[in-house]
């Protein structure tokens, strides 16, 4: 795809091209032309150097529609919390909904703000809480010696600078923590950020713990250009374990074939596919969600047409709070050993 000149200047540090961004619906009319008023009561943000990305490939393109805020996220379905964190919520960023590990916020902000997002509500364009939810995370370790791995998530850890990266992880290898995991959208949208001190700092942590899990979500072939397999492949001589995580969306991926496309350029960078979620339904963000069993379906397609070591594992998180689960096996049975299918899920939602 060719590159238009906004996306050839690699002078451009990540942190002028997460300045430079659309920061308004206004702001996001102005700059591609739209028609009609966006009024939604959700934030917006889009860096314009991945905004050009997305003009480039046009309203109907899967950027387009994953990114560029639409009234049908005023519409009165879903829910606020979906997967239940609030649940499992103990104040500062941390959520603790498995004995041994986890997730950690150190920010509240993202590169960018997907429109299918649950948390979408909850997101900030500053991290003024970091320093005190890093001291709260000390105590809570502290205090809960069977944890063993910190997930960091978001927002987007990576939004973080490399020092400050550095401050999270000094306290997690004072404490029990053999484990890390990064969730980050970052690499996709600026991937400029996968600078020669991130690559530095990857190569210090993965001495220092028996295992740092470096997770990218993607969700469509199309976001991953020349620009982001050149950040990606950066990574290919550290030790990071390296995987992705895709969310099933509606009009977007829920295709057999787009997937397979995804999942395989995935495996040319040096990625392995990780997750495969079922989208929540989350409010604001209901036109993105398909049922269950167009998502099964569409998984048995996979399993037919992909090796074992190419496939994610299709999960759902239950609302309750209680986690992940399968959302698919052949003897659909969830890890409960209870019966699972389309009806009890479905109810439980």
């Amino acid at each position: 795809m060719p590159q238009p000149k906004e996306l050839n200047n690699s002078s451009t540090s990540w942190k002028q091209q997460f300045k430079d961004a659309l920061r308004n619906a206004q702001q996001i009319k102005d700059f591609f032309g739209l028609q009609e008023n966006i009024h939604i009561p959700y934030q917006s943000f889009i860096p314009k150097h991945f905004a050009q990305k997305i003009k480039l490939q046009g309203p109907r393109s899967p950027l387009w529609q994953q990114f560029i805020p639409k009234q049908l996220e005023r519409q009165d379905l879903g829910v606020q919390d979906p997967i239940g964190d609030k649940k499992n919520a103990k104040g500062h960023g941390i959520i603790h909904r498995y004995k041994s590990r986890i997730l950690f916020t150190p920010t509240s902000v993202c590169p960018i703000i997907c429109r299918y997002c649950f948390r979408k509500n909850e997101l900030s364009n500053n991290d003024s809480i970091f320093k005190q939810n890093l001291e709260e995370l000390s105590r809570y370790l502290d205090n809960h010696p069977e944890v063993n791995e910190v997930i960091l998530t978001g927002g987007d850890p990576l939004i973080l600078t490399t020092p400050k990266l550095k401050t999270i992880t000094k306290v997690l290898a004072k404490k029990n923590i053999l484990f890390i995991r990064f969730h980050t959208r970052t690499p996709i949208i600026l991937p400029s950020r996968i600078d020669q001190e991130l690559i530095s700092f990857f190569n210090q942590i993965t001495t220092q713990f028996q295992r740092v899990l470096f997770v990218v979500h993607t969700n469509h072939p199309s976001e991953i250009d020349q620009e982001v397999e050149q950040a990606l492949n950066k990574l290919k001589l550290t030790q990071l374990d390296k995987r992705t995580q895709t969310v099933l969306l509606k009009d977007i991926n829920n295709n057999a074939d787009i997937l397979k496309e995804l999942f395989y350029k995935i495996i040319k960078n040096n990625f392995s596919p990780y997750y495969l979620h079922h989208p929540d339904q989350a409010k604001g963000a209901m036109h993105f969600y398909l049922p269950l069993e167009e998502g099964r379906q569409i998984y048995n397609q996979l399993r037919d047409d992909l090796p074992g070591w190419a496939i994610p594992h299709y999960v759902i998180d239950h609302p309750n709070g209680h986690g992940k689960q399968f959302a698919f096996n052949p003897e659909s049975i969830a890890f409960s050993g209870r019966l699972l299918n389309q009806e009890s899920v479905l109810k439980s939602l």
